[in-house]
């Protein structure tokens, strides 16, 4: 999905299959970022995308409202609505930064009436430094999925996976060498998960945004399968458009990629 938008956008919808304990829990049809602020003023997707306030309105058509406290704000562009296992109840996932501690990844829901953080990763541990989500997926092939994100993406980032344990997203495994997002710009779809031959893979730039790198999750530890070597750095969004193929925006136009040939040896398609 293209998140690129410059006005509050609606949520952004990730797919998973798999399977969890039944929970009922009210379920969110959509949700925005609302009240820009400008007393964090890191603006890594550029203005005006730091909000003080997300809001959410259920399938019931209750408005639930999550207003951060006046030293955070979500720097963020576009809430996600996700599951991390078939039968487990949704949640938003989020990025909220403070103003001692920079970024880190939430998980929000419906809480007896309210929206609430129910789990979160540590944060990165600065003031202005930022994290860029990759995808929530089943990396591992266990039925429920991981939370993945690139960590300081314009100053050598490091991929992490996270899995969520309680209230706590714990890091699992991390990588380094990464960047799916360039400074000042709202365009967040610069890296994607994709299934090859039944084994999901993340899809990731490497800091110099000209190689494709591919991801693979093994015994909880991250292993480069293959990369793609691309003609010019990416600068749009990654986008599934087959089950065999991807496109890539670069530099220099828009290219098609399939990822199984990447996985023993860098191959360009145009």
């Amino acid at each position: 999905m293209n998140l690129h938008r410059t006005l509050l956008p609606l949520i952004t919808l990730f797919s998973l299959s798999g399977c969890g304990s039944a929970t009922v829990a009210e379920s969110i049809a959509n949700a925005h970022y609302t009240n820009p602020v400008e007393r964090y003023s890191h603006f890594a997707l550029g203005k005006p995308h730091e909000y003080a306030t997300l809001i959410a309105t259920t399938l019931s058509g209750r408005t639930l409202t999550l207003q951060l406290p006046d030293d955070e704000v979500f720097e963020d562009l576009m809430p996600r609505l996700v599951k991390l296992a078939a039968k487990e109840p949704q949640a938003i996932l989020a990025i909220v930064s403070q103003a001692d501690s920079g970024a880190r990844l939430v998980l929000i829901q419906p809480q007896d009436g309210i929206l609430a953080i129910s789990a979160q990763s540590p944060a990165i541990g600065m003031p202005n430094r930022w994290l860029n989500p990759v995808a929530v997926a089943d990396l591992d092939g266990d039925g429920r999925a991981e939370i993945s994100a690139v960590i300081t993406p314009h100053i050598g980032g490091t991929l992490k996976i996270y899995r969520k344990n309680g209230k706590r997203l714990i890091e699992v495994a991390s990588l380094g060498g990464f960047s799916n997002h360039a400074y000042g710009t709202p365009e967040l779809n610069l890296s994607t998960s994709f299934s090859v031959s039944g084994r999901t893979y993340l899809l990731v730039p490497d800091t110099t945004r000209q190689q494709l790198r591919i991801i693979a999750l093994e015994n909880d530890r991250l292993v480069e399968a293959g990369h793609c070597a691309l003609p010019a750095p990416i600068t749009g969004p990654i986008k599934v458009i087959s089950a065999l193929e991807v496109s890539v925006v670069t530099l220099g136009g828009i290219h098609t990629i399939a990822p199984s040939r990447c996985l023993k040896q860098a191959v360009y398609l145009a």
